[in-house]
């Protein structure tokens, strides 16, 4: 290891903390700005509102599994890029770039093949045919949103690769460049031209081309450990075999959260069709509606979250291989205190103000029940967001320590086992029948997730004791 990062060994642990997560959660905050700008316009566009809020919200986990595929190439090919360069052997690194950047475009296509060929049965699967109204303007979103995937997949695949050509301000400014503009737009199609879902979606669509080309502009003027040429950009079978293990536990976790959000969205269909007020066709849409935009808060603050988790993996990564367990023990007990912060903070303010949040996703301009329901799903669904906080944190600091699969298992249980089982299962029992079920899952799923990290994490503490 090269004497220039030693300071990860001396440098107090809260500078590093602050030196290494601010860039992260920037990161992602920028990439999850994208679909909540959109769903807060939608929101707010009178012709759209709620009916357009959950077209949002099912058309959302579709862009995650293209992100989950992203993720799997752009995070192994940096881990494996990463690798070569340390052992100084910058023709394999450029060859995996090139194999990345080639991979990337294919998996775009196909991927946009396969939504626009079976898009009327993924919308129903993932809650589309609510009502009439609903489904309409899921398909329109959809149609657009798709029609810029293989931009979205190749931006947010190399976005992890420009971070290990050593340049993680360029991939942070070339993802924030895409979302100011998609802010710009955003309001201009929507209110100006009356664009409606379509004028959203190109917004979207225009700000990941911009994004796409910075990268394609870094990687052809802008590389400085690898330099590529025509020859590196094929797909090498042998390097491919190599670098895609290395973004699995990404993937895992990006698709983990689709299973959930399609049984959530599913239930709040079958149930909100059998409620005495959302049973009525004209507020059919309103629970799969809310659920979104509190999800779309629940983002911000995973996003923090995950954020200043991720920027402790080095830290923790170097002095664990420093034979300095002491501080990575010290940073343990650091992030869990900040990510329980964070939560507190989430807690307070859902609780406190879950009508104005509600109101910025247009609950002023909907009928009362939406603002009631709004109101209810804040403060049942998020009303242990400390735990999820804790547990995500939880998940991330195990994969600094080199335990990316033990991570991997426990983020399946969150989201598999509790995210989909009890999202099932809550809402059929006869004390908590229907969508007060469906948001009690949530809680309880990170009660009993919590439960799960704490023995991990003792055991785990311990461990860097001896």
């Amino acid at each position: 290891m090269s004497n220039n990062n030693l300071f990860l060994e001396t440098e107090p642990v809260g500078s590093l903390m602050r030196k290494y997560a601010v860039p992260c959660i920037i990161s992602l905050l920028v990439g999850a700005l994208y679909n909540i700008v959109d769903q807060i316009f939608i929101a707010n566009a009178d012709y759209l509102g709620s009916y357009g809020n959950a077209a949002n919200t099912v058309v959302f986990p579709l862009t995650i599994v293209a992100l989950a595929i992203a993720c799997l190439i752009g995070d192994g090919c940096c881990a494996f890029v990463s690798i070569s360069l340390g052992s100084r052997d910058a023709k394999r690194a450029g060859d995996c770039i090139g194999s990345a950047v080639i991979l990337s475009l294919i998996s775009g296509i196909l991927i946009t093949a396969l939504y626009f060929i079976f898009s009327d049965d993924i919308l129903t699967f993932f809650g589309g045919r609510v009502n009439q109204e609903t489904f309409d303007l899921s398909r329109e979103y959809f149609f657009w949103i798709n029609s810029g995937m293989i931009f979205y997949v190749f931006g947010q695949a190399m976005n992890p690769v420009i971070r290990s050509d050593g340049s993680p301000k360029f991939a942070m400014a070339s993802t924030l460049a895409g979302a100011i503009l998609n802010i710009i737009l955003d309001p201009i199609f929507i209110f100006i031209f009356k664009w409606g879902m379509m004028g959203a979606a190109v917004a979207t669509i225009l700000g990941q081309i911009l994004t796409a080309l910075l990268a394609v502009y870094y990687l052809l003027f802008k590389t400085q450990a690898v330099k590529l040429n025509l020859s590196n950009f094929r797909i090498n079978f042998k390097l491919t075999r190599r670098y895609l293990p290395l973004g699995i536990c990404s993937f895992l976790s990006q698709i983990s959260l689709v299973a959930s959000m399609a049984a959530v969205n599913n239930m709040a269909h079958k149930y909100g069709a059998i409620d005495a007020i959302f049973g009525q066709p004209e507020f059919a849409q309103i629970p799969m509606a809310v659920i979104g935009i509190v999800m779309k808060f629940f983002q911000i603050v995973i996003s923090i979250v995950v954020g200043m988790a991720a920027g402790c993996i080095p830290v923790v990564g170097f002095n664990v291989g420093a034979g300095r367990n002491d501080r990575a023990r010290k940073i343990l007990v650091y992030l869990l205190t900040c990510e329980a912060l964070v939560g507190l903070i989430a807690f307070i303010i859902v609780e406190l103000f879950p009508r104005e949040i509600a109101d910025v996703f247009g609950a002023a301009s909907e009928s009362v029940h939406y603002a009631n329901f709004a109101v209810k799903c804040f403060r049942i669904y998020l009303s242990l967001v400390i735990l999820a906080c804790v547990n995500k944190a939880a998940f991330i600091f195990l994969q600094s320590l080199g335990r990316p699969w033990l991570s991997t298992m426990l983020s399946l249980v969150r989201e598999i086992i509790f995210g989909v089982g009890l999202t099932v299962l809550m809402p059929a029992l006869p004390f908590i029948y229907g969508l007060d079920g469906l948001l009690w899952s949530m809680p309880a799923s990170d009660l009993f997730t919590f439960i799960i990290s704490l023995i991990v994490i003792i055991k785990v503490y311990k461990q860097l004791a001896d």
